[in-house]
């Protein structure tokens, strides 16, 4: 009978500790906060990479753009004028690092039968394409006896964050235009003859 009793004793006190921690909200805000932060860091870091990735996209698109115009504008060029030209290209770059980014500029002659070849190269961080080589060209870009600058870029976007999950993303661009100041651009040992 007295353990029936102390049973029931406690049977009450255990749904009265229950119900009292069921009322009791003093620690609330922290449980709700111990269960948000994980998802609130996640967005915010997130946020971060993905702006980053966005504005190292732009920098890439604004280095071809750069690289193709400047290429563009000349007449001839030489080893040294090549260079400066990659070197102003990369420093678009800017505060991110140009390490790896890969560039290369090519010139583009398409024959009298649309058929495009490369005339002449120079790459930095890559390899040149080979002068002679065939290349694919957009068809709105191929009209017979022209030639055609293209620039292209590759930058290897790693993220801070979530790189497991992720891994690298290849950011890149490439820019067509005509030359500029004559009908092709002498490169040597490619001399233009326009």
């Amino acid at each position: 009978m007295v353990r029936a009793a102390n049973q029931r004793r406690r049977s009450l006190s255990s749904r009265l500790s229950l119900r009292a921690l069921v009322a009791n909200r003093s620690a609330v805000s922290a449980v709700e906060f111990a269960l948000i932060l994980p998802v609130m860091l996640s967005l915010y870091l997130g946020g971060i990479q993905i702006s980053q990735a966005l504005s190292i996209n732009r920098k890439v698109g604004h280095v071809t753009s750069t690289l193709g115009d400047l290429v563009a504008q000349s007449k001839s060029l030489t080893s040294t004028d090549v260079q400066n030209i990659l070197d102003a290209s990369s420093s678009v770059m800017a505060p991110y690092a140009a390490t790896p980014l890969t560039i290369t500029v090519t010139e583009i002659a398409i024959d009298a039968n649309s058929k495009a070849t490369v005339a002449w190269s120079d790459a930095r961080n890559a390899t040149a394409l080979t002068p002679g080589a065939s290349v694919t060209l957009p068809a709105a870009l191929v009209q017979a006896n022209t030639f055609v600058v293209a620039a292209v870029a590759h930058y290897p976007f790693t993220p801070t964050i979530g790189y497991i999950l992720t891994g690298s993303f290849d950011l890149n661009s490439t820019y067509y235009l005509s030359p500029r100041v004559s009908k092709c651009i002498s490169r040597s040992p490619y001399i233009c003859s326009s």
